[in-house]
């Protein structure tokens, strides 16, 4: 579930639109070429689905069957590794006596009880958590009732695709730094995330349709303003969890260009739209990038 959050991750969770939509002109992937190279793909990832998306577009199958490498944004199989996970999911919670109570409004834990009791977890459980923590863990109950799976998001599709075919498979981070990039900003920080993620997952799951729309149909302007719209509210937290990580990831796309491999870049659809989005950095940098 931190998957979902730390790609924006709290705004690319999407999709009932029907299969019919795929045969749109446009879809969420981005050709990046050099003269005298083969092209490095950028696809969009929706990291939760349900099966009306199902297949993929045959464009998008035929960029990935060209590639040599698939680059995810962690390894998936680090994310079900107990030995590296239990250890950094005690970062998610307070062993030092305080509570969860005592550092967010009361407002907010009024909020926060209420939507534990709606997903079953106990408010004793709830009470242990850190702020970012909450978010993570209130925000993956409502997307499984409403239909949402992890286990068909694009991501997840395209490395059983590598796993299975033995491609090459690389990682832009790993799991320690996501948990890391939530577990180490101010508690100011974390309760305006907490906010944030409340209020957008509420729009989002009023709104699956227009959004699944506008990814159908590789519209971009759409996207960014319902994945965007609440984290520009907070710049610290959309420049930490988005932005940030978007410049840190030039370089693993640029490695891939310089080398002429063809890569195949899976990332959260909201880190391709915007000013500060990886398809506009390498347009900077002077590579074309092109939807297709």
């Amino acid at each position: 579930m931190q998957r979902w959050v730390l790609s924006l991750g709290l705004a690319c969770a999407v999709a009932t639109a029907p299969a019919a939509a795929q045969s749109t002109q446009k879809h969420f992937l981005w050709a990046v070429r050099v003269p005298d190279g083969p092209a490095t793909y950028l696809m969009g990832s929706l990291h939760v689905l349900t099966p009306d998306y199902y297949p993929l577009d045959a464009r998008i199958e035929q960029a990935f069957a060209q590639s040599k490498v698939l680059i995810e944004e962690v390894d998936m199989d680090e994310l079900i590794n107990p030995s590296a996970i239990m250890p950094l999911m005690a970062k998610a919670v307070y062993t030092d006596g305080r509570t969860l109570d005592q550092v967010i409004s009361p407002e907010l834990y009024k909020t926060v009880l209420a939507r534990a009791e709606k997903a079953g977890i106990p408010s004793v459980a709830v009470q242990r958590m850190k702020p970012w923590m909450a978010a993570v863990s209130l925000t993956a109950p409502a997307l499984k009732s409403a239909g949402f799976d992890a286990n068909l998001g694009v991501d997840k599709y395209f490395f059983d695709k590598a796993k299975s075919a033995g491609l090459e498979r690389r990682a832009l981070e790993t799991v320690a730094y996501q948990f890391d990039r939530l577990d180490q900003m101010p508690l100011a920080l974390q309760e305006a995330m907490l906010k944030s993620v409340f209020a957008d997952i509420d729009a989002q799951l009023g709104n699956v349709k227009t959004i699944a729309d506008a990814w159908a149909r590789g519209d971009t302007s759409g996207l960014e303003k319902d994945l965007l719209g609440a984290f520009r509210e907070t710049p610290e937290l959309f420049d930490r969890l988005l932005a940030e990580r978007n410049r840190n990831w030039v370089a693993p796309v640029e490695a891939c260009l310089k080398a002429k491999t063809a890569c195949f870049v899976v990332v959260g659809a909201a880190h391709l739209v915007g000013p500060e989005s990886l398809v506009n950095l390498l347009q900077k940098k002077g590579y074309t990038v092109e939807q297709q």
